[in-house]
């Protein structure tokens, strides 16, 4: 039984909602959902984005640019984890008596409005994995409801709200805010050392998976390879199912090749039965994980094995999840949400194991907390390119009270190079690209606007 908290209560009496960065790939599902549901939604955001024209494609206005004047009339504001203190949007309602809640709270809300909700957690892979799910479940008619953070080619967004009582939910640990959901299955995929600035140590990022696997009442689905996710399952009350790659586990990848030195195809067990084998689209062997998650997140919540397994191979992979946005002259270019080392290495990895000549990466580090505290392991990870270019660090929410700068980076990394604006990446890689090469950009900001001016470059030549 799930608790409204006093915040449900707030939220379930009003109609008019103002968001603060809606925009962003966290706030732009749960606003697709709310319109659905027939709240009366207004939004801002700093910039013009993708995810933002499609926010008011749906017929929500939208100001570019935050004002005090935009919260007037707004019975509650809902505010990006990214959003100041002193963002005036924020200060004005305060200054009215408006509401405020944060994203997280709102979609607590919205998980405890469903009865089957999917939450899917892990320092890497969150959204690969929610996107699988999603689709697995729309292809076998189940109707989900879902708030993803990248966009689903299948729904043409980044969530939906289904006419089920199951929904999907990427669960982002970030500060903690995922303990504002209420998961009945929850989806643990690994634990990796992210967040440091906030978290301090791996116990207490181990603790806070830990305590959103408690949330979950039905089920806890756990990578049984990963010790550290393993000890986050411990002592909860739900049933522990295990996936992974050693028969160890409850649900396991069997006879796993590499099809065309990418694409996974692998035999799904079960207590040394054959259940279903999977035909993978999304490149890198990382994916078997991703896809063993999402398959026993399937099964528990009653799909078939071969609706499974016929789901698998139409996944094409979430939008910025290497997703390849155009070939020109014979230079494929690619971008990536990839901003961990981890990530950033199964990526390059990837990459270079495919049909390429020469890799050439792309990245923009984000936050200077994270680019400070693992400078070293990005410089490692990156020389698995055959070129690196830099952007300048996207800070984001931080100031840059490290001292920390591209240029310190690009020391590290034999033959690498950084620049300042997308416009001069751009030149550089129309300059030097080769035919037959992948230029990829990499990171969790707006690279991939770099990405689509360098497409603009070879389309003017």
């Amino acid at each position: 039984m799930k608790n409204y908290t006093d915040t449900d209560k707030l939220i379930g009496s009003v109609k008019k909602i103002h968001m603060i960065g809606i925009g962003g790939s966290g706030m732009c599902p749960i606003a697709e959902i709310l319109h659905t549901l027939g709240y009366r939604l207004t939004g801002s955001d700093n910039n013009q984005t993708e995810t933002l024209s499609r926010v008011q494609a749906m017929g929500v206005p939208v100001t570019v640019g935050h004002f005090a004047e935009n919260v007037h009339g707004a019975e509650l504001v809902v505010y990006s984890a990214a959003i100041m203190q002193d963002n005036p949007e924020l200060v004005e309602a305060r200054r009215l008596g408006i509401p405020t809640v944060e994203r997280s709270l709102m979609l607590g809300y919205l998980t405890r409005r469903y009865d089957n909700v999917i939450g899917v957690c892990g320092t890497h892979g969150k959204t690969t994995t929610s996107s699988m799910i999603t689709q697995i479940l729309l292809e076998a008619k189940c109707d989900p409801s879902a708030v993803i953070g990248g966009k689903l080619p299948a729904i043409d967004g980044y969530g939906r709200c289904g006419q089920s009582d199951t929904m999907v939910c990427e669960s982002c640990e970030y500060v903690d805010t995922f303990l504002q959901l209420s998961p009945d299955i929850a989806v643990l995929l690994n634990v990796d050392n992210d967040h440091m600035e906030y978290f301090k140590t791996m116990d207490n990022l181990v603790a806070s998976f830990h305590k959103f696997l408690s949330f979950a009442g039905k089920a806890v689905i756990v990578n049984g390879d990963d010790e550290r996710a393993l000890t986050a399952a411990r002592g909860v009350t739900a049933k522990v199912i295990t996936f992974g790659r050693g028969s160890h586990n409850d649900y396991y990848a069997e006879n796993i090749t590499m099809e065309h030195g990418a694409f996974a195809h692998f035999d799904v067990m079960h207590g040394g039965r054959l259940l279903l084998t999977a035909t993978l689209s999304v490149p890198g062997e990382h994916n078997v994980y991703n896809a063993m998650a999402a398959i026993t997140a399937a099964l528990t919540v009653g799909v078939a094995p071969q609706d499974i397994a016929d789901s698998l191979p139409h996944f094409g992979g979430a939008g910025r999840r290497f997703e390849i946005l155009g070939r020109r002259g014979g230079i494929t270019v690619a971008d990536d949400y990839a901003h961990h080392p981890s990530e950033l290495r199964v990526t390059l990895e990837t990459a270079k194991k495919m049909d390429f000549n020469r890799v050439i990466a792309v990245f923009q580090p984000f936050t200077y907390s994270r680019t400070a505290m693992l400078m070293d392991d990005f410089a490692e990870v990156l020389s698995i390119a055959d070129r690196v270019v830099l952007s300048e660090i996207m800070g984001s929410r931080e100031k840059n009270t490290y001292g920390v700068y591209s240029s310190q980076l690009a020391d590290k990394i034999d033959g690498s190079v950084w620049f300042n604006t997308f416009d001069e990446i751009a030149d550089y890689i129309a300059a030097n690209a080769e035919e037959g090469d992948l230029v990829i950009t990499l990171g969790c900001g707006d690279i991939y606007k770099a990405a689509k001016l360098i497409l603009q470059k070879y389309d003017n030549k």
